[in-house]
């Protein structure tokens, strides 16, 4: 990800902090070199939605800014909970999500009660309410997790269906609505571009959203991304990528006419006849998928359940976790596990076939 767009999401983690209290804020600042902006951001979000029910249940100032520490401090178990339950049952999150929340709180007490200190060295907060709260239980096997991304990815020949859909078919669907032609016309080359990246590499969104031309190695088939926890690595791609990547960049800079100085790989359409190029961004990623999802009658496809296509394949046919592991950057290989469930039966049938 270049440099202004790093610039960009810590200007909106700034913007938040701004509607925090002060502590919040000195908390992200000591974060900021081991975390990624997006999960910073994510941070203060949930922190927002933390200090507003406090405000809205009565537990503290009438402003979220002005919370104090001692707030934090004199909370119960009891009203923790009550939080949680506020969650689950009035913003409908799950309970992964719900962990993934306390997640951060329980990171934001535990500096305020063992990292910050005050000028007489002595601990912000000395009771810690968020230690005896315990993450929701989520007994999920991997055989479990693997049949609930089962209906969600391409196996296949739907690789080469759902590309060929987003290159031509969506336009030959929808040729009685002009503008909706118009715009595929326009994109299709960068929309199979982004489609196939995906599904011969395996990259995440925000991976996908923030490479720039400099990080392409189209000779070796690789592109340099920033991974979680900000670590750089080559990922390499597949043949077909690599063409479709190869005819986005033949008409890139006629089409789109970005600046010299806009270097990213993936640019929105103009808007309007005076409409300047800018980076396609990851929420424009998500919703182009969902649209070619929707028409090709997969509408439970995602970016996410294209990477998990890449996953499963690539496990089917290479049967190498561990540098499978890599490829996806996964920080635990028991993550990267669930593709081998995923693809016993396959492996069954293809073992049974050479009975034949």
């Amino acid at each position: 990800m270049d440099k202004n767009m790093k610039l960009h999401y810590m200007k909106r983690v700034d913007d938040k902090c701004a509607e925090l209290p002060w502590y919040v804020t000195e908390y992200i600042d000591s974060r900021k070199r081991k975390l990624s902006h997006t999960t910073l951001l994510n941070y203060c979000h949930d922190y927002l939605i933390f200090f507003d029910w406090l405000v809205a249940e009565k537990l503290a100032a009438d402003h979220r800014q002005d919370i104090e520490l001692t707030v934090l401090e004199s909370l119960t178990v009891r009203e923790v909970e009550n939080f949680l339950s506020f969650l689950e049952y009035q913003l409908g999150n799950n309970k992964y999500t719900i962990n993934r929340k306390l997640s951060a709180l329980k990171s934001l007490f535990d500096y305020l009660q063992n990292k910050a200190e005050t000028s007489d060295l002595k601990p912000y907060i000395q009771r810690n309410v968020m230690a005896k709260i315990d993450f929701n239980s989520i007994k999920e096997s991997q055989e479990t997790v693997a049949n609930r991304i089962e209906g969600k990815i391409l196996r296949e020949d739907d690789f080469e269906k759902f590309r060929q859909f987003v290159a031509h078919d969506f336009g030959e669907l929808n040729k009685t609505n002009k503008r909706m032609v118009r715009f595929h016309e326009f994109n299709r080359e960068r929309d199979t571009a982004i489609v196939s990246l995906i599904l011969g590499s395996g990259l995440r969104l925000s991976e996908v959203a923030g490479i720039n031309i400099e990080d392409l190695d189209m000779n070796k088939g690789q592109v340099r991304v920033l991974r979680k926890g900000n670590k750089e690595q080559y990922v390499y791609f597949s043949q077909q990528a690599l063409l479709d990547l190869e005819s986005y960049l033949k008409i890139r800079e006629a089409r789109y006419v970005p600046e010299k100085s806009e270097n990213y790989l993936f640019i929105a359409a103009p808007i309007g006849r005076k409409g300047k190029s800018r980076r396609l961004t990851p929420r424009s990623i998500e919703k182009l998928i969902e649209k070619y999802a929707a028409a090709f009658g997969k509408p439970a496809l995602t970016v996410h359940s294209l990477r998990h296509s890449f996953a499963t394949r690539y496990h089917l046919e290479n049967n190498d976790v561990p540098r499978l592991k890599n490829q996806l950057g996964h920080s635990s290989i028991q993550t990267t596990m669930i593709y081998t469930h995923l693809t016993d039966e396959e492996m069954r049938n293809a073992v049974n076939n050479m009975d034949k």
